[in-house]
């Protein structure tokens, strides 16, 4: 069995884009845990859900599996791992940066040091304004956030710290 990020698993499995945010692949997020290889076509790859329930995880099992067969490997498993927990510290900055550009502001760095983290504003991600406030808690999926621009009053999704 072999594992490496520059195993052709690994990169078909990597450019794999999420359903329910296109712009990011599922490597982008930090979802993508491992993928292991074996010379008789067989590959296992491991994903963490961004949250308990995400019910994109079954549309990423399902796409992993197709694309990875229809690279001509013949046997697909996929594994949900649960521990540790994902964190949005696992995103790449390429993530981050990639999502701003689509119009949803990224999470900040956690600082391992504060025991509760405390947005007081997120930059809006259309005209870079902190004039901003959050309108709901859960926007478009349950890991955003639905926050309003004051100055430019657009809305938009805040992707929010894990």
């Amino acid at each position: 069995m072999t594992t490496s990020p520059l195993s052709p698993a690994w990169k078909i499995a990597a450019d794999l884009p999420d359903p329910e945010l296109p712009v990011v692949t599922i490597a982008d997020l930090g979802i993508l845990r491992d993928v292991t290889e074996d010379d008789m076509g067989r590959v296992h790859v491991q994903i963490t859900p961004t949250y308990s329930g995400c019910p994109a995880m079954e549309t990423i099992s399902t796409d992993l599996v197709t694309a990875l067969t229809e690279a001509g490997y013949r046997h697909v498993d996929v594994e949900f791992v649960l521990s540790p927990a994902w964190t949005t510290d696992w995103m790449t900055d390429e993530a981050k940066d990639k999502l701003r550009a689509y119009g949803i502001a990224p999470p900040g760095n956690r600082d391992e040091r504060t025991a509760v983290p405390l947005a007081l504003s997120v930059r809006c991600p259309q005209c870079g304004s902190l004039d901003t406030r959050e309108s709901s808690r859960f926007g478009s999926t349950a890991c955003k956030s639905l926050w309003v621009c004051r100055s430019c009053r657009e809305p938009f999704d805040h992707f929010k710290a894990i």
